[in-house]
């Protein structure tokens, strides 16, 4: 693992999306075992240029999610790796039987990938805003969960991912997002990132959330508040050691999710603590809230998830603290 950090936040240039058919396409050059399935969502997930390339590594299975999971889990069973996408909701909550039972326990070699999680759904409204889908899959025994931050993260773990065998589940936005490391940074699967240094309280962020963690370091530091800020990108194997480090070096943990709080990333930091290292912890993230339609910055505001909220945790964590 080796990463770097920008100096600046600013909207990715090119969309998450357009990466990901990027890397398939470069996977799928050197291993004719790649196949790309799809549930009728090509379009939307911009992974066409892939299907014309290589239609014969292509199956749009068409509006059927949970049949999707049982080809893609025939796939594996004759050596095939299969990446297969549909919107968060519907890889998780739909397929979670056919996930659980033609994939993880048959102990087969699935890439499933969600699409839209939390309020990056915006527009598409509540059905279509999983703010459940990790809960659910780190729940599956032997599931990797992962949610990679930007496009340079969303390469490395997609290579990874190829390489590895296992069922995965990795949630994705499909368009914009701030772009946090530098081209060329490497990650490590089940290992978190420091994205900041701080000695006072530890934010610990994923996803979305990761921006917003980082501006409301940025602004506690000027109130004299030192802020860690660790990237938690895999949910599970979550990385214990840092979460305790964390713990004992600052003192006190606020969690950061696009997600339900409930078994959500505070629950899993929370099941750290409690058997390592138990301090203070806030949690900033979806309170027991089904979705609804609004602009990502509207629905940011409106389920609590912006640095003004991570910063007003921060402080509460801190009172506690003391």
């Amino acid at each position: 693992m080796s990463y770097k950090v920008k100096d600046v936040l600013q909207n990715d240039t090119k969309e998450m999306r357009v990466a990901f058919c990027e890397t398939l396409m470069e996977l799928a050059e050197n291993n004719p075992d790649i196949i790309v399935l799809d549930a009728d969502l090509m379009g939307a997930m911009g992974t066409r240029p892939f299907a014309k390339k290589y239609p014969d590594q292509t199956v749009n299975c068409g509006i059927q999610e949970a049949n999707m999971m049982g080809v893609a889990a025939g796939l594996s069973a004759v050596g095939k790796i299969p990446f297969a996408h549909t919107f968060g909701p519907f890889a998780t909550r739909r397929a979670c039987d056919q996930v659980f039972i033609s994939c993880a326990y048959a102990k087969l070699n699935v890439k499933i990938v969600g699409s839209d999680p939390g309020i990056t759904a915006a527009l598409n409204g509540g059905t279509h805003m999983p703010f459940e889908d990790m809960g659910i899959m780190r729940g599956i025994p032997t599931m990797t969960v992962m949610e990679p931050t930007d496009t340079v993260m969303l390469r490395d773990l997609m290579k990874q991912m190829a390489a590895q065998y296992g069922t995965q589940y990795m949630r994705l936005v499909r368009k914009s997002s701030v772009r946090i490391y530098e081209d060329g940074s490497t990650f490590e699967i089940g290992k978190a990132t420091r994205l900041r240094e701080g000695s006072d309280v530890t934010i610990i962020a994923s996803g979305y959330c990761v921006a917003e963690a980082l501006k409301a370091a940025a602004a506690l530091a000027n109130e004299g508040i030192q802020c860690r800020v660790l990237n938690m990108f895999t949910w599970k194997p979550i990385d214990a050691e840092a979460i305790a480090a964390a713990a004992a070096e600052t003192g006190a943990i606020v969690t950061a999710e696009n997600h339900n709080i409930i078994n959500g990333l505070g629950s899993a930091v929370a099941e750290v603590l409690c058997t390592t290292h138990p301090v203070p912890m806030e949690m900033v993230g979806v309170k027991d809230q089904f979705g609804e339609v609004g602009p990502v910055d509207y629905l940011a505001e409106r389920f609590e998830l912006t640095d003004c909220h991570i910063a007003a945790a921060v402080k509460k964590v801190l009172g506690r603290k003391k």
